[in-house]
């Protein structure tokens, strides 16, 4: 019998002062990636769907971003504060 199945990982890459599209707010919005990986026997193996999103904090709303905009959002945010993150957070989440 073989065990496999999908574990998912939230990291919080950084937390920008944006103006949300659907509040039309200046509020703060959290940069966050999604990774989803292939587990076997419980042992996530290898990585096999990368998503990035921001979340207004005032209204909840989330927008998908690409890589090349998470990572200028990311670069954005270092420049604001003088300083980036150490490491992201890990939390797994469900679907």
């Amino acid at each position: 019998m073989i065990i496999f199945g999908t574990k998912g990982y939230l990291y919080q890459l950084a937390i920008l002062t944006l103006v949300c599209g659907q509040c039309g707010n200046p509020s703060a919005h959290t940069l966050r990636k999604r990774v989803t990986k292939f587990t076997l026997f419980f042992v996530p193996l290898f990585p096999f769907s990368t998503k990035y999103a921001t979340q207004c904090t005032f209204c909840g709303a989330e927008q998908k971003v690409t890589e090349e905009q998470a990572e200028q959002l990311r670069a954005q945010a270092v420049g604001q504060d003088g300083q980036g993150y150490g490491q992201p957070q890990q939390q797994p989440y469900r679907p």
